[in-house]
C-alpha cells in the first residue's frame, strides 16, 4: 500500500508554501521546520484555504522564529485575527520565544524534545518531527482519521475509535519516506477520500480499501450525535468619542478570546447583567451572534457617544490607530453592528 500511496503523490501532492516540492526533495533540499510548524497550529480546527494566506503573512512579516520571538505580543495577536482558538496564538509565542531561548533558534528535531515546549501537542510533535525531520512518527489528523475508517471499514463512532483509527495508522507508517507519507495519507483525505461522494474510483488505495469492498464509505467514518450546543448571551458596549477614538479594553489572557483586543462587555452566561464600561446614555442598536465551539453567544450591541474624561473600563484606540480586520471575528460582528450608528463627523471614518 505505501508504494502505491508515494507514487500518487509523487504526481499529485498539493502545493503549499511550507512544503518542498518534487525537484527540492530531489536535491536533498528539506522544509523549514519553522514554516512546517508554524502551519501545523494555523491548521488546527482550520482549512488549508483559511490559513495559506496567513501563514504567508506571517512568514513575510517574521522570516524566523527568532523574528517571531521578537515580535510584541499585540503585533501578533492582531495578524492572528480572524483564526480563531486564539489560545493557539499565545501559545505560538512562548513556543517561539523557548525555541530561542532554550535551542538556540533551532527547532528540535525529536518528537519527545518538540513535545517539551509550550503548546505542542502530540500531534504536532509528531506532524513536526515526521514532516521537517523525516522521522518515522504517526502523524492523525481528520483526514487521517477518515481515511484509515474506510481502509479498514472501522465501525466504532468517532471519537472513541480514534485509538484503533491511530493503531492502524502507526502499522502504515512508512520508515523509508516517513516526511512524504505522512503528507500523502493527509493530502489523500483532503482530495480523494473526501467526507462526501469520495473519488473511490482514482484512489490509489482502493484495492485494498475495505469499506469499498463492502459499500460503507458513505458510512464511515461513524460519528456519535453531536449535542446541540448550549446558548450564552451577553451586552458588548460600543462607544466612540468626538475625536473618533473608540472604546476598547484588552482581555484577559486566560479565556476565551484571550490577551485579544475588543469592546468592553459583561459576562457571558444564561442572564447577564449590564456592565457599562463608562457613564453614558447607552442605546441599544442590535445583536451580534457567533458561535464558539462549545457554545453559540448572542451579544446585545449598545453603543454611545462617550466624553473626553477616562472610562471606568478599557482604553480609547484614535481612529487613525483602530483597525477592525484586527478583532476577532465576534468582535467584528459587534463592530460592523454598531459601526452605522458611531459615525463621528469630521473622523475621516467609521473604523
Amino acid at each position: 500500500m505505501t508504494a502505491a500511496l508515494l507514487a500518487w503523490y509523487d504526481r499529485h501532492a498539493r502545493i503549499m508554501p511550507w512544503r518542498t516540492g518534487p525537484a527540492d526533495r530531489a536535491a536533498g533540499l528539506r522544509p523549514d521546520p519553522y514554516r512546517v510548524w508554524l502551519s501545523e497550529v494555523m491548521l488546527q480546527q482550520t482549512t488549508v484555504a483559511a490559513v495559506r494566506k496567513y501563514h504567508e503573512r506571517f512568514t513575510a512579516l517574521w522570516p524566523t522564529v527568532a523574528d517571531l520571538a521578537a515580535a510584541p505580543d499585540a503585533d501578533v495577536m492582531a495578524e492572528w485575527a480572524g483564526l480563531g482558538y486564539y489560545a493557539r496564538a499565545r501559545n505560538l509565542l512562548k513556543c517561539a520565544r523557548a525555541v530561542v531561548a532554550e535551542h538556540g533558534g533551532r527547532f528540535p528535531d525529536t518528537h519527545d524534545a518538540l513535545i517539551a515546549l509550550p503548546g505542542i501537542g502530540p500531534y504536532t510533535a509528531a506532524a513536526v518531527a515526521a514532516i521537517a525531520f523525516d522521522r518515522p512518527e504517526t502523524v492523525v489528523d481528520g483526514n487521517v482519521e477518515r481515511v484509515m475508517s474506510r481502509l479498514f471499514d472501522v465501525k466504532t463512532p468517532l471519537p472513541a475509535a480514534k485509538p484503533e483509527l491511530t493503531a492502524h495508522a502507526a502499522r502504515l507508517t512508512s520508515h523509508a519516506r516517513p516526511d512524504d507519507h505522512a503528507q500523502a495519507v493527509m493530502d489523500l483525505g483532503a482530495t480523494i477520500c473526501t467526507p462526501k461522494s469520495p473519488a473511490c474510483g482514482i484512489c490509489p488505495l482502493r484495492a485494498p480499501c475495505l469499506a469499498r469492498q463492502r459499500g460503507t464509505e458513505a458510512q464511515r467514518p461513524v460519528k456519535a450525535a453531536k449535542k446541540p450546543k448550549p446558548e450564552r448571551r451577553g451586552f458588548a458596549y460600543v462607544g466612540r468619542r468626538a475625536d473618533g477614538a473608540w472604546l476598547m479594553e484588552t482581555r484577559p489572557e486566560k479565556g476565551l478570546l484571550g490577551g485579544m483586543l475588543g469592546f468592553p462587555g459583561s459576562d457571558w452566561n444564561e442572564a447577564p447583567r449590564p456592565a457599562p464600561p463608562a457613564p453614558a446614555a447607552w442605546r441599544e442598536v442590535g445583536e451580534a451572534r457567533h458561535v464558539f465551539t462549545h457554545f453559540a453567544l448572542t451579544l446585545t450591541v449598545m453603543v454611545a457617544e462617550l466624553p473626553p474624561s477616562n472610562p471606568e473600563r478599557g482604553h480609547f484606540v484614535s481612529a487613525s490607530a483602530f483597525r477592525p480586520g484586527a478583532l476577532p471575528t465576534a468582535m467584528r460582528k459587534v463592530h460592523d453592528a454598531a459601526a452605522p450608528h458611531l459615525a463621528v463627523e469630521g473622523s475621516g471614518a467609521t473604523g
